[in-house]
């Protein structure tokens, strides 16, 4: 089936990833493990992910910010 799907251009792989990680993001890795059927070392690599900590990102835009002039 996937190989179907993805000669009709759609990619299966970044659905199935996206899916993953909006479950980890709102899931504890226990509960994701037992959903999914994977390992639970892995869905705790899912949920650590997933986590939903803007500080990078908030960073790296101060940092733009201060480089980049009025106009």
């Amino acid at each position: 089936m996937t190989q179907k799907l993805n000669r009709h251009g759609l990619p299966v792989r970044t659905a199935r990833n996206a899916a993953l990680a909006a479950l980890a993001a709102d899931l504890p890795s226990p509960i994701l493990a037992d959903v999914t059927g994977m390992h639970r070392h892995t869905a705790l690599r899912w949920v650590a992910d997933a986590r939903r900590d803007w500080a990078e990102y908030l960073a790296a835009r101060a940092a733009d910010d201060e480089e980049t002039p009025p106009l």
